[in-house]
């Protein structure tokens, strides 16, 4: 069997379930808002945890190539063990933030991760404790190991992101099953007013909401986890995702709160005998 058929089965293993009800509830208390937006890396368009990774990664592989290399490279290995235990508590948070909005099967892997990267630090942080105390086989050989576990919660995070795209954006492929001509949605009057609903264009979901004498129209699909969004709401001149309450500008598509990362595209309209024409932007437009 494939290893990622191997960890397909953690996705069904429900006897994780109570240690994911736990680490959702520390995932509550984090700050809502501007900072949980940061967190979810709204600000950079895309989600922060993958960036946020890569510092103890990279110091931790540093200070276990140093072990290995002839000369004494003691003080340096010790200060990028050190490194990376400090940097990889924000990038612990970042990842909690994400994973705590993420459906069942990703956070039953999530947990793992969470656990086999939780083993990698304590083995880096042994490790520097050894150091200190001038025990430099054993700092060498506990980096070792904390280095194996960082990577098999490389594994198990990269399963998340790339087989059930955690934090992809899952509704980028929409825009290559359209084409540019006009769509015919039907009535404007079928739409309804100071709502969202719901349209089709050549088999692609679309969003329509009418506000006043203006009326919107984004693919109607949430980048972030690809929740319908016509099942959602109309709040303060954005439509809410009915899954996860990422809110994205109507006019613009633009993300205001997360979790969602990628912006919505959104669709040109036009009324034409009172029925709602649809297209993609044209890159003028």
């Amino acid at each position: 069997m494939r290893l990622g058929e191997r960890i397909r089965e953690v996705e069904r293993e429900d006897r994780l379930d109570p240690t994911v009800s736990r680490l959702k509830r520390i995932a509550e208390r984090l700050p809502s808002g501007v900072v949980r937006d940061m967190l979810h890396g709204v600000q950079l368009g895309h989600p922060l945890h993958p960036i946020s990774v890569h510092l103890p990664i990279g110091t931790w592989a540093a200070a276990v190539l140093l072990d290995m290399l002839p000369g004494d490279h003691r003080r340096s290995a010790h200060a990028l063990v050190n490194i990376g235990l400090v940097a990889s508590l924000p990038a612990a948070v970042s990842g909690l933030a994400d994973w705590s909005e993420q459906h069942e099967r990703q956070q039953r892997v999530g947990v793992v991760h969470a656990a086999v990267n939780g083993a990698g630090a304590l083995l880096f942080g042994a490790s520097s404790l050894a150091r200190a105390r001038g025990r430099e086989g054993w700092g060498r050989a506990l980096a070792l190991g904390g280095a194996g576990a960082i990577g098999l919660g490389g594994l198990l995070g990269g399963h998340i992101t790339y087989y059930r795209a955690g934090g992809a954006n899952s509704a980028d492929y929409l825009v290559d099953l359209v084409s540019g001509d006009w769509h015919d949605l039907g009535p404007l009057d079928g739409f309804p007013q100071e709502g969202v609903g719901q349209g089709d264009m050549g088999g692609v979901p679309v969003v329509v909401a009418r506000t006043g004498h203006s009326v919107s129209a984004l693919l109607g699909t949430c980048p972030h986890m690809g929740a319908p969004l016509a099942e959602g709401e109309v709040v303060d001149g954005c439509v809410r995702c009915p899954w996860h309450g990422s809110e994205f500008r109507l006019g613009s598509g633009t993300v205001v709160h997360g979790p969602a990362t990628a912006s919505l595209e959104t669709l040109q309209t036009s009324v034409v005998d009172g029925r709602l024409m649809v297209r993609l932007r044209t890159p003028e437009g």
